[in-house]
C-alpha cells in the first residue's frame, strides 16, 4: 500500500494536492466522491510512476558493491530494462610465447598471463562494437588447475583482472562467477572467460 504524500511523488508539484479544483466532495453522492477519489489517486500514482524511469535512465546501470568490503567484484547490478545488452562468447588466451611449442603451457603463460591476455582480447572485441571494459556487468570465468597443482590459480586470476576492473582509470567492476574446471579446448589454455556488457 503506497502512501502518497507531497514530498514521496516526483514530478508532482503542491497544486496537484489543493482540493478548490474538485467539486464540493459533501455535496456529491457517496458513489461520485469515491470515483473522484480514485480518479484523482491514480493520476497522481501514474504522474510518480512516469517520473521514476526518467531519473533512473540519466543512469542507465546502478552499480552496489559488496558491503564493508573493497574486494573488486559487485554485489549486484540494475539496468534499465530498454537496455541494450551484449554478449560475448567465451575469450580464450592468446600466444604470447610463439617460440614455445604447440601445445606447451609456456606457448600462452601462467594463469595470470593467460588472464591478462584473455581480458585484453576481450577489450580489443568491445572495442570493435564502441564499448569498453568499464561497460561490462556479468562475468563468468573458467579456470583450470595448472599441471602440478592442487587446485585452480586464483590468485593469479586475481592478478590478471586487477589489471582491468577497480582501477583509478577504470573503476568500474561487474558481478562475477569464478569456476574450476577439469579442462578447456587447449590442453595449455588455464582461462576462459565470458562476459555480458551494457551499450550506454
Amino acid at each position: 500500500m503506497h502512501n502518497f504524500t507531497r514530498d514521496a511523488l516526483p514530478g508532482v508539484t503542491g497544486t496537484a494536492f489543493c482540493s478548490p479544483s474538485l467539486p464540493d466532495r459533501a455535496t456529491l453522492p457517496d458513489r461520485a466522491r469515491r470515483a473522484i477519489n480514485t480518479a484523482f489517486f491514480a493520476a497522481i500514482a501514474v504522474a510518480a510512476l512516469l517520473a521514476a524511469p526518467a531519473q533512473a535512465e540519466s543512469s542507465g546501470i546502478v552499480r552496489h558493491p559488496i558491503p564493508d568490503s573493497d574486494f573488486p567484484i559487485l554485489q549486484a547490478v540494475e539496468i534499465l530494462a530498454d537496455a541494450t545488452l551484449v554478449y560475448l562468447s567465451g575469450t580464450v588466451p592468446q600466444v604470447i610465447d610463439d617460440t614455445a611449442p604447440e601445445g606447451a603451457a609456456a606457448r600462452y603463460g601462467d594463469t595470470a598471463a593467460q588472464t591478462a591476455s584473455v581480458l585484453a582480447a576481450i577489450e580489443g572485441k568491445l572495442a570493435e562494437l564502441d564499448l569498453g571494459i568499464g561497460d561490462i556487468v556479468k562475468m563468468q570465468a573458467y579456470l583450470v588447475r595448472p599441471e602440478g597443482s592442487d587446485a585452480m590459480d586464483f590468485d593469479g586470476f586475481m592478478n590478471g583482472y586487477t589489471q582491468y576492473f577497480a582501477t583509478a582509470d577504470q573503476p568500474n567492476m561487474p558481478v562475477r562467477s569464478v569456476f574450476e574446471v577439469a579442462g578447456l579446448a587447449n590442453r595449455a589454455w588455464l582461462v576462459e572467460i565470458e562476459v555480458v556488457a551494457v551499450r550506454p
